[in-house]
This record gives C-alpha cells, structure tokens and sequence, in this order.
C-alpha cells in the first residue's frame, strides 16, 4: 500500500493516497475479500519460506514474548493466515523441545482507509483454528495479542526495538506517491495514454519511477531498521521483473490492458482523454538488482536470500473463468483510485471491457508475473 500525495495533473485536485487508496472493503462480489485468490497462491509459494525464517527468529533469541509484524495486511481471509502459520510453527517447535510457548504480539498494518472492521469480526474464527491446532498438535493454547496498526509502512509505525519478524506480501510494489517528473514544462503528460511504463514510454518515465522507488525503499528499509530487534528478520515478497531493462511483459501486461480498456472507453465518449493521460499508478515492480542497491546503501540489514518466482495466472485451464479472477483481482485493488479520479459511474464499464480483454489474452496464451522473495537479516 501507500502514503502521501498521487499526482492526477495540473487541472485535477491531487489524491491524497493515504486517505484514498485501499482495496475494496466488505464482503461484497466486487471486495477485496472475495478476490484476493491470487494473492494468497503468491502467499502461499513463500508460506515455508517466511514460517521458517521467522522460527529461526524464535530460536536464535527465545523471547518470552515474540512480536510479528504484518505490513500492508489488507482485509478478508488472507489477513490473519500468515500470523497463523507463524504462530503454529513456532507452537510445534516449542511441543517438541517441551517448552510453554511465548506470547504473541500481532501487529496488522495497513492505510488508515483499510477495512479493519472485517479483520476484527474474523478474530473469533481465527482463534477458534489456533485451539484446534494446539490441541491436535498438543502444544498448548498460545496467548495472542492482536492489534491494527494504521498507517504508511514508507514511515515509523512501532516503537523501537520492539518487533523480532516481519513479514510484507503484495504491498511493497506499491509507492508512496505518484512519481513527480511524469509532466513536461509546459504541465502536460509525457506518458500520454499510459498509466504505467510501457514500451511506448519516454525514458523520463521509467526513470522517475526508479527513483520514487529508491527514495520509498530506503525510507522503508530505514524505518524498520528502528523497530527491529537485532538479529530480528524481514520476508518481503512483492511483484518485480526478471527483465535487466524497464520492461518486463509479465509486469507491465495487465496495466496495458487497463489502458487498452480506457482506450475504448474514450472511443465511446465515456471517458475525456485528458483524463486517462493525467491518470498514473503509484506502483513499480524493481528488479533483484534494485532491492540489492538499496539494502546494501541503507546498510542496516543482511541479505540472506533472495528469488524470483514465476505465477501463472492462467491456471485453470478455462479463459474465461481465469479472465474474471484476474479482472476482479485488479478491480478490487484500483477501484478506490480510479472512482476517485474518473468517477464511479466508469467502473462497471471499465472491467467489462477489462474482463473482456484478459479474457482473450488467455485464450491465446499463458499470463504470468512474477514475483520477488527476499529475506533480511538486522545486523
């Protein structure tokens, strides 16, 4: 997620992402709870990969109270299942050297526009599966504190030397704003027709977007520094690109089929074109390279590991149905966004068209992204 000010251009109010930006709330067919499958199968492809890091936390240290951050947590069944697995881990390990678990501090984190109200009334649920598991495991009910912690992750969000794990998924792709340097002198779009890089792009484009990305992961990095408990870790896991240049079609595919679609939309005389070229994504999918650079000059954390994994989006087997969750995925995550800039009387056309094209992309192939795995070490 993101924080501070998106630009829209210089004859439309500014979005304050902070306050605007966040996946669709509810429970609804159109919320971020009922499509955020592809999430939680990019979740799942790090699920060993962040229980283990995080029992190697425990271990290293044995606090009598561990303390799991979850940064950009979102709402519905995905929020509360990575502290599952964490506390389950560190539960079984704990049964087999007979040993009381610790107490847990779980700290969801997300943009103050987020639906925390759907988290809390799954909290019953979610303690109701710790009791089965502790007891078919036999380690023990653990005492789990759970807590929403609003606010930009670009940012101090814990008290110092407080949190020993941190785990981030699909968020860290999102920017705190959008880049400045996407307007010419005379205050006109340079990316004209795009919301994100594209092979159509200027370089000036890609370049501001590195370099929004270089000021908000150093800021980040920098944050966490504070918080984490020396010897603590962090497995960050967010959408990048094998690609060595700017352009890496499994990243930049969806966006340009949302521009596809904007198009069609102006054809229509549905949307003004002005509109769809001051429209711009705080996103940006960095290289391996990208995250290297950063860690290494912010200096406060040890790479321990770091992968790129490949997600087929195409993974039904049926077009159409594949076509609809991912149309879906996209809606629930851009909707806050595009009805505040456009209107929300365009978005039901929108991912019509949407749907439409992802649809027939998935005929003729498979769509895939990948997605960057990395695990920190603070020093």
């Amino acid at each position: 997620m993101a924080s501070s000010l998106l630009h829209c251009s210089d004859k439309l109010p500014f979005m304050n992402v902070e306050t605007v930006l966040h996946m669709k709330e509810g429970l609804g067919e159109t919320s971020y709870a009922q499509n955020s499958s592809l999430q939680r199968r990019g979740m799942d492809t790090l699920k060993s990969l962040i229980t283990n890091s995080a029992a190697d936390v425990y271990l290293s240290q044995m606090p009598e109270r561990f303390a799991v951050a979850d940064l950009g947590c979102s709402s519905g069944p995905n929020a509360l299942c990575l502290a599952e697995d964490i506390i389950g881990s560190i539960g079984r390990i704990c049964c087999r050297s007979s040993r009381p678990p610790p107490e847990f501090s779980v700290l969801l984190n997300d943009l103050p526009t987020n639906d925390f109200n759907t988290i809390f009334f799954s909290l019953p649920e979610f303690t109701d599966r710790l009791k089965a598991a502790a007891k078919s495991d036999e380690w023990g009910r653990p005492m789990v504190f759970l807590s929403g912690v609003p606010g930009s992750f670009y940012g101090r969000l814990f008290p110092a030397k407080s949190v020993h794990f941190v785990c981030s998924c699909s968020s860290l792709h999102w920017l705190s704003q959008v880049p400045s340097g996407l307007l010419d002198e005379m205050n006109r779009p340079i990316n004209k027709g795009k919301m994100y890089i594209s092979n159509t792009s200027p370089l000036a484009v890609p370049v501001a977007y590195l370099r929004q990305f270089q000021r908000d992961f150093s800021l980040f990095l920098k944050s966490r520094a504070a918080e984490v408990f020396s010897g603590g870790r962090m497995v960050l896991a967010m959408l990048g690109r094998q690609a060595d240049g700017y352009i890496d079609r499994r990243t930049t595919f969806l966006w340009e089929l949302l521009s596809e679609s904007f198009a069609s939309l102006v054809a229509q005389g549905l949307v003004e074109e002005d509109k769809v070229d001051a429209y711009n994504v705080p996103f940006y999918a960095p290289s391996i390279g990208e995250i290297e650079e950063e860690v290494r000059r912010e200096g406060s954390f040890r790479m321990d590991y770091v992968q790129t994994y490949e997600i087929n989006l195409s993974s039904s087997g049926d077009a159409r149905r594949d076509g609809r969750t991912v149309s879906m995925a996209i809606r629930a995550i851009q909707e806050s966004m595009l009805s505040h800039h456009f209107g929300p009387e365009i978005v039901d056309a929108l991912f019509a068209k949407y749907t439409e094209l992802v649809t027939a992309s998935m005929e003729r192939e498979e769509v895939k992204s990948v997605q960057i795995g990395v695990v920190l070490t603070r020093l």
